[in-house]
């Protein structure tokens, strides 16, 4: 039977972040430098050197140790169907340092995979509440600053007195609507309804 070996996974999210807590982390267990696998990558998915490499050479009854379950990843999804990977397509142990009940080691007879699964799932289920209520703030926040008076996207380009004296003259026949648009620097839809605003104006005037 061949020796069971630990491993230590390793993330941040760019080059500027620092891992010293997570190393700190993997000595504390006494693992090898040599059996660290650091990258240094968003968590949005799992197309990561180091974390490929982790799953080339992690075995049947191996045990994976990492700081927090966000370090493996922040897709709740995918981070589901990597845990399904390694605790039962490879066989191999996880342990989350920070989250005790994540840790296959001490569930036997399939109650891993139970557990596991629900503390997954909850796990999940929080992270997307997290995202909804983000979402919710920004859609309230919108919707306050447009009621103060906010204005969002492109500022409208006004009606101007450079506008109307151009209007007047592509009316006359002067300048063709192009270069109308030209003078005036607009886009086509952004003049006819410049136009349109500008002759209802007249009407109720």
């Amino acid at each position: 039977m061949s020796e069971i070996r630990h491993y230590g996974y390793i993330r941040v999210s760019t080059k500027d972040q620092n891992e010293a807590r997570q190393l700190e982390a993997m000595r504390d267990l006494g693992i090898m430098e040599r059996d660290y696998f650091i990258d240094k990558k968003s968590g949005k998915n799992f197309d990561r050197p180091q974390y490929q490499a982790l799953k080339s050479v992690i075995r049947r009854g191996d045990i994976l140790f990492i700081k927090e379950l966000d370090r493996l990843g922040r897709n709740a999804e995918e981070i589901k169907r990597e845990w399904q990977d390694i605790t039962h397509e490879i066989g191999a142990h996880i342990v989350i340092l920070d989250m005790p009940i994540l840790d296959t080691r001490q569930y036997h007879n399939g109650l891993e995979k139970v557990i596991s699964s629900i503390v997954l799932e909850l796990l999940s289920y929080m992270a997307e509440r997290e995202r909804e209520k983000i979402n919710g703030r920004q859609t309230e926040g919108i919707a306050a600053a447009k009621n103060n008076g906010v204005v969002f996207g492109r500022p409208k380009q006004a009606i101007s007195d450079d506008f109307i004296m151009v209007y007047e003259e592509w009316k006359e026949g002067s300048i063709t609507a192009v270069e109308a648009m030209r003078r005036v620097d607009m886009k086509p839809n952004t003049f006819y309804r410049r136009v349109k605003e500008y002759e209802q104006q007249q009407q109720v005037g």
